[in-house]
């Protein structure tokens, strides 16, 4: 996985055709999302720091299809 910017995961966390699930332990928290159940995208908040990751070609799921 691979840094990417914050718009990129809101856009992939808002499209209706992905699902997300948030886990939390402590100071840490992790936010996944999937594609047909596959890792696209994570970001992990601990204490302050926000990092947001991606998979290598997770720009073809940024556009909005349900097929």
């Amino acid at each position: 996985m691979k840094l990417i910017m914050r718009t990129e995961f809101d856009d992939l966390r808002l499209n209706p055709a992905h699902q997300y699930e948030t886990d939390k332990n402590g100071d840490k928290q992790v936010v996944k999302i999937y594609r047909d159940n596959v890792l696209i995208a994570k970001k992990v908040t601990h204490k302050k720091s926000i990092r947001y990751f991606g998979v290598k070609n997770y720009r073809q799921y940024l556009i909005n299809d349900e097929n």
